[in-house]
């Protein structure tokens, strides 16, 4: 996989590490001379840097954007990010474009009219792990993908809901809801249709289209299901 990194800072050069470790092709373009002269100089093996502005069409064609498979936009400016992930879409047809959201309140534009396939917002993701992992019998929306048209929702089984003790096949998700994995007792446990889910179980489900209804329904019982935590985009 060929990859371009937009924003040489410590997340931009973390992912581009972890890329060049798993055997891929990363690019890092970033606009401060002083950065890339300091980090090319011990740059990981399939990594190289590149002095540029990413809101430039000239300096996005100089690293290849045209013939990569994703670009990662990771400045810490969210308007550069936003440039940044509209070119590499609209220009180059970059496939996959990934976005860092630095203020929440921006969120809300990391969307496909933005080129942005799919956006994360640090703040809202960790709000949402701190919910997943102290509340109990709620909805928690973990991550949202390709704008909110999908999403990763985990809930806790409590006592009282209607899935405990139930197979998975017997509680009748509907099309656009699929159960991806079951926590439970710190163990992962594959879910297949004759899968019987437990009270204390971490249900993770991936959701399409309108169906969190059905699905807090399906999974917790009528006191309980009050309304959705906050969604995190990713």
């Amino acid at each position: 996989m060929k990859a371009v990194i937009v924003g040489g800072g410590s997340v931009g050069r973390f992912i581009a590490e972890q890329l060049g470790a798993a055997g891929h092709i990363v690019t890092i373009l970033d606009n401060d001379a002083a950065v890339v002269a300091n980090h090319s100089r011990t740059q990981p093996v399939g990594v190289s840097w590149v002095k540029g502005d990413g809101c430039e069409l000239g300096a996005l064609k100089t690293v290849g954007v045209f013939e990569c498979d994703v670009v990662a936009a990771v400045t810490g400016d969210d308007e550069d990010n936003l440039v940044v992930s509209l070119l590499s879409k609209q220009e180059f047809g970059v496939p996959r474009v990934v976005a860092r959201v630095n203020n929440p309140n921006n969120e809300w534009m990391f969307n496909e009219m933005w080129g942005v396939d799919v956006s994360v917002s640090t703040p809202h993701l960790i709000t949402a792990l701190v919910q997943e992992a102290v509340v109990v019998g709620s909805f928690v929306r973990l991550l949202s993908f390709e704008g909110g048209k999908a999403r990763l929702a985990e809930v806790t089984l409590a006592e009282g809901s209607p899935a405990a003790d139930k197979e998975i096949v017997e509680l009748g998700f509907p099309r656009e809801a699929t159960v991806v994995a079951v926590l439970r007792k710190d163990k992962v446990v594959v879910p297949r249709g004759d899968t019987v889910l437990r009270v204390g179980d971490e249900v993770i489900v991936l959701i399409a289209g309108d169906a969190d209804a059905d699905v807090r329904r399906i999974l917790i019982s009528g006191s309980s299901a009050a309304g959705p935590q906050p969604a995190t985009s990713v």
